[in-house]
């Protein structure tokens, strides 16, 4: 039995199930051609059409049906006398494409588009004529989804038709709708192709109509997509995995024996739900597999629990009931109501076991969240207006919304769908944003397919950039590199430290879900961004514009050679004179005592003594790493204490200064040091990393009171965040 022919079966099997008629969209295209019409009686072929489209939207009157009809009758009259590859008459494509519509969902408008979407492209009708016929809607969505001519563009056609349409769509989701289900069923055909062109057109689907697809939330045509794909171009796995799935059909239902349980919970605890088995895809089989690294799966991981309940409210009464008379597996659970996905998509999902230790996974949502979660964007009409959403529980139409309403419309479907407005979702406004920066196709094309591969979104806080309430949307692995560019545009290279929760952090820190951010940004005008940023960055916003900048603006021959430090003017000079007493004393009768360079030991610092090589005793801050060694290898330690006498050249001290790196910065911290009267024994300046750079001082004290004043001082300098006294390294422990 072929990949097809099986797929075909598991379709009509589960067409059984739900109890629908099975459409024979060939047998309707031929009836386009061959039956009867008039203008009095609707063409034969699109009776089924209208009656699914009237089943959808009982508000569609004559008007509407006429439209289709009209736009029928010139789609096939322009189409007559073409074939498909199938030897199928043209007309049976546009007809098919527009029956996946509106079983989905679609409006008049979106059905007449549909019907006319290839007219412009491959038959002599005109832009001009459609829009006089049908008017500037129908027209935008047409010649949204028209592809461009290969005799102008060669191999850019392709990509620079993708990106047409994507421009559209930021105008009207719509536009994408028709191409995905226009992609569907050229998919469902492509058995007559070379298997070449089959893999090419596949791989293109693969990587950019499904990733769309699921942005849009139109998970029945992602899913068909999907697994059309898999048999394509993986066929051997797809044969094992429906293999599997076949098997597990001849087993006892696990499944229906747990919804059963569920049903008569339900029903006890007095709430109105339709239970169902929601049977897996054949992707979503595979994927499980490989999730469990191989292992069989059993029989309740070939399907999930589907409940159906009329408001926000049942659904979580469900959950109560569930994980009241279930035992919930608590780290399965994720609640997609309160924050929906970036999708529109919005369940509550959980997993449970029964008495008998058998798992299920469960779905629960309302009926009007099932229908944005199997149609999407789709299931919303007019992306325009919010007459899809605001649809009273009874089924009532609201009243229709138009020209100068459709602000007012849009605002309230954004606010009864978790504010997120399906006429601009987030993942399209930035998509639309950086791909004008991209005129190259191959870098477009490239981008947009890196851009679609990141499939979930995460919200960060910020202060400043973003929407009114302070956020930002970006995809997840977003680094601090591409929220700066998300919220600065070329304006990201002037960002030369971030605070992420409060807290500094290097600019290659993946931010998460609800993660605070505060951008620095330095304000010369020489700001630059730094090529390692290109590793940090993940979206194509943030990498077009980092890597623009950089080719308009080539490092000088030895930019990324740290500068040497000048050699710091102490205030006077250090004294290498012995002190005329000990400032230490060791409990050990005529040793002599030194301070340890690895800590430099400070009164009233906590120290301890080790003997070393001629008798001396060496002095170390109690907290130091060689301290610990010493100990650890068995060392004895000496008492130290230390004298009311300061040495004659001063005290010796490590001070290191965290900052962000900017110009004039090692003169501005030597002048502070200067000016609290410490002299400079050694200066070193570590090469900067992501904008942060160490400067370490080895400074004389007059007194020891001195330490703390130099710190605060030191702190005081402009993008100096943090000042401490040396601590070696603790791997200086282990040695």
């Amino acid at each position: 039995m072929s990949a097809d022919n099986a797929m075909e079966i598991q379709r009509a099997a589960e067409a059984r199930r739900r109890g629908l008629r099975r459409i024979d969209l060939r047998r309707l295209g031929r009836a386009a051609l061959l039956g009867p019409g008039t203008r009095a009686r609707l063409p034969g072929a699109i009776e089924h059409l209208i009656k699914v489209h009237r089943a959808r939207h009982p508000q569609a009157g004559p008007d509407a049906v006429e439209t289709l009809r009209r736009a029928y009758v010139l789609a096939e009259s322009s189409h007559r006398g073409q074939t498909r590859k199938s030897g199928d008459p043209y007309i049976t494509h546009p007809l098919a494409v527009t029956l996946i519509l509106a079983e989905l969902g679609a409006e008049t408008t979106t059905l007449t588009a549909s019907l006319l979407h290839d007219t412009v492209e491959d038959t002599d009708v005109t832009l001009d004529q459609v829009r006089n016929e049908f008017g500037s809607e129908v027209t935008y969505l047409v010649d949204g989804v028209t592809k461009l001519e290969k005799v102008d563009h060669g191999a850019a056609a392709e990509p620079e038709t993708f990106r047409k349409m994507l421009v559209a769509t930021g105008s009207d989701v719509r536009v994408m709708s028709i191409k995905l289900a226009d992609r569907l069923h050229n998919v469902r055909t492509l058995g007559v192709m070379r298997p070449d062109k089959q893999a090419r057109i596949a791989k293109v689907t693969r990587d950019v109509l499904i990733p769309l697809a699921e942005r849009l939330g139109v998970q029945a045509l992602k899913t068909e997509l999907e697994d059309r794909v898999f048999a394509i171009l993986h066929p051997a796995e797809y044969a094992r995995t429906q293999a599997m799935i076949a098997a597990n059909a001849e087993q006892p239902d696990l499944l229906a024996a747990i919804a059963e349980d569920l049903r008569k919970v339900l029903r006890e605890a007095d709430i109105a739900a339709e239970v169902a088995i929601r049977p897996r895809h054949a992707v979503s089989v595979h994927r499980l597999l490989l999730k469990r690294g191989g292992a069989e799966l059993g029989g309740g991981d070939f399907g999930r629990l589907l409940v159906l309940v009329g408001e926000d409210a049942d659904c979580y009464a469900v959950l109560g009931e569930l994980h009241t008379c279930f035992t919930p597996v608590i780290a399965e659970f994720k609640d997609f109501i309160a924050a929906p996905k970036f999708n529109l998509y919005q369940s509550l999902h959980t997993a449970v076991a029964d008495d008998r230790g058998r798992i299920a996974e469960v779905l629960v949502r309302t009926r009007q969240m099932h229908r944005v979660a199997e149609a999407g964007v789709i299931a919303l009409g007019d992306p325009h207006t919010a007459a899809e959403h605001l649809q009273s529980a009874d089924g009532t139409p609201p009243p229709a919304t138009s020209g100068a309403g459709r602000t007012a419309a849009g605002s309230a479907a954004a606010e009864a769908w978790g504010k997120v407005d399906p006429t601009q979702p987030g993942w399209l406004a930035r998509l639309l944003e950086w791909q004008r920066e991209a005129p190259d196709p191959d870098t477009f094309w490239s981008a947009l397919r890196d851009d679609l591969a990141q499939d979930r979104e995460i919200t960060v806080f910020t202060a400043e950039g973003g929407d009114a309430s302070g956020t930002i949307r970006l995809p997840a692995g977003a680094s601090c590199v591409d929220a700066a560019y998300a919220v600065h545009g070329e304006g990201g290279r002037r960002c030369i430290g971030v605070r992420v929760n409060g807290r500094l952090a290097p600019l290659g820190t993946r931010l998460r879900d609800g993660d605070s951010l505060q951008l620095l940004l330095d304000d010369a005008a020489a700001s630059r961004p730094a090529a390692e940023w290109l590793e940090h960055a993940t979206t194509p916003a943030a990498r077009i514009a980092i890597t623009r900048w950089l080719a308009e603006h080539p490092a000088p021959v030895d930019d990324d050679q740290p500068a040497a430090a000048p050699a710091a003017r102490p205030t006077r000079a250090a004294s290498s004179a012995p002190a005329a007493q000990p400032v230490a004393v060791a409990d050990l009768p005529g040793a002599a005592v030194r301070l340890a360079r690895c800590c430099t030991p400070v009164p009233p610092d906590a120290v301890t003594g080790f003997v070393i090589r001629g008798g001396a005793v060496t002095v170390h801050r109690v907290e130091c790493p060689s301290t610990a060694r010493m100990t650890a290898a068995g060392r004895t330690s000496v008492p130290v204490g230390w004298r009311d006498v300061t040495p004659a050249g001063g005290y010796r001290a490590t001070v290191l200064a965290e900052a962000l790196s900017r110009p004039r910065l090692l003169a501005d911290l030597t002048e502070v040091i200067a000016t609290e009267g410490v002299g400079i024994v050694s200066a070193a300046v570590e090469p900067p990393q992501e904008h942060r750079v160490r400067h370490t001082y080895t400074v004389e004290l007059p007194d020891p009171q001195a330490l703390a004043a130099l710190m605060r001082a030191m702190r005081a300098v402009p993008g100096v965040y943090d000042v401490y006294r040396a601590r070696p390294a603790v791997t200086a422990c282990r040695s």
